[in-house]
């Protein structure tokens, strides 16, 4: 499959997309069509290894399809992304866990709640989990979900992902936000559930990119690091909403007129120039994506190791990515003109969207966005998400 091969396949699905928007935030969940498409065309599974059906696809070019999809319906592209990269990595598990999954339906997708905000007990042969987890998106569609927990060790904690079936836990639907409304982010409670040692993933290990599920997978892909695959998938949704943002604006500026002064947006200064400011800062940020995976991925593709410094400049590249992308909405929506903040306006979803992105604590900018200099002032240390 071409590079370019899932945005092309984006580029059909965008009218369907774009007209259940609507609805993925009134169900406050994606639209079953839109799951089933991104399923079918092989979009969510564009990061699942081919061994089991999967396209093993270059992770810059499933960002490229988040974005684009963002630029339709951000909660679409924020589930695409997310789950999509889950089945990346099920892959850096334990063999036993991806047949668990995968055996008998290699189409499954997992959900995720990484903070480790549960009790984790060790037991024989594996631990037992307990507590509330939050943010698990797509969660309604998902028959299995990653949940992270710290297991206690004689000197301090380990913070590992745990692997659980759909059975082992409820979903408390709780999702009554102001943006990403169609993620369905909803809470995930489990009640003194058993998860063998196999269905673990330490991230002190995929830290170092020692993974279990390297002896199966041992495609270039599967030794990227953990923490710059994860964070671009949640960056990219912000770039594809501000991209459709601007582009909304400029469908709705045509034809009006100011009531005021009888003048087009065309003629207005200060449109023009928040349009053009907006446009760069959406490239910006698109760029600040591409750059860095470019590097990494020729790397990986050569066999060889990927730099601590690069890892730190990929992470600060995609936080900034993010803030553009905010930077770029608010400024357009700003002279969108009144008749934006109605319900029924895809600019106000825009903005709420983006918003709601920047608020993950993996977008949080001046916690990932330092640590392209703090890696060059030889400060950094216990960043396991890089």
């Amino acid at each position: 499959m071409e590079s370019n091969r899932l945005t092309e396949i984006v580029r059909d699905l965008l009218p369907g997309i774009r007209e259940r928007a609507a609805r993925a935030e009134s169900e406050r969940r994606l639209p079953e069509e839109t799951r089933k498409a991104f399923l079918e065309t092989g979009l969510l599974r564009a990061l699942q290894p081919a061994r089991f059906g999967g396209l093993e696809q270059d992770p810059l070019s499933f960002y490229e399809a988040v974005m684009e999809v963002g630029t339709a319906c951000g909660s679409s592209a924020w589930v695409l992304g997310v789950v999509g990269v889950h089945n990346w990595q099920l892959a850096l598990f334990d063999e036993r866990a991806q047949h668990d999954v995968w055996r008998d339906d290699p189409t499954v997708q997992i959900s995720s709640s990484y903070a480790p905000t549960g009790r984790v007990e060790p037991a024989s042969g594996g631990f037992v989990l307990s507590g509330r987890w939050s943010f698990s998106s797509g969660c309604d569609h998902c028959d299995w979900v990653f949940l992270g927990g710290l297991v206690p060790l004689d000197d301090g904690v380990e913070l590992r992902t745990f692997l659980l079936p759909r059975s082992d836990y409820l979903i408390d639907d709780n999702w009554h936000v102001m943006g990403l409304r169609g993620t369905g982010s909803k809470d995930i409670v489990v009640e003194e559930a058993f998860v063998p040692e196999h269905r673990t993933h330490s991230f002190g290990d995929a830290f170092v990119g020692k993974h279990p599920g390297s002896v199966v997978n041992p495609g270039p892909i599967y030794r990227l690091p953990f923490g710059c695959v994860f964070c671009s998938a949640i960056a990219a949704p912000a770039v594809g909403v501000a991209r459709g943002a601007v582009e909304e604006v400029i469908r709705q500026a045509e034809g009006r007129i100011s009531t005021i002064d009888g003048s087009s947006p065309a003629q207005d200064a200060t449109v023009v120039a928040r349009l053009g400011e907006a446009g760069s800062e959406v490239e910006a940020a698109a760029a600040g994506i591409r750059r860095p995976w470019r590097a990494m991925s020729s790397l990986v593709g050569e066999n060889q190791a990927i730099p601590l410094s690069l890892r730190a400049d990929c992470r600060s590249s995609v936080v900034h990515a993010v803030e553009w992308s905010v930077r770029a909405t608010l400024r357009v929506f700003q002279v969108a003109g009144s008749r934006a903040i109605f319900d029924d306006n895809p600019l106000q979803r825009a903005l709420r969207d983006v918003i709601a992105i920047r608020a993950h604590a993996m977008n949080h900018l001046e916690k990932s966005g330092s640590l392209r200099a703090k890696q060059t002032l030889g400060s950094l240390g216990g960043e396991q998400f890089l």
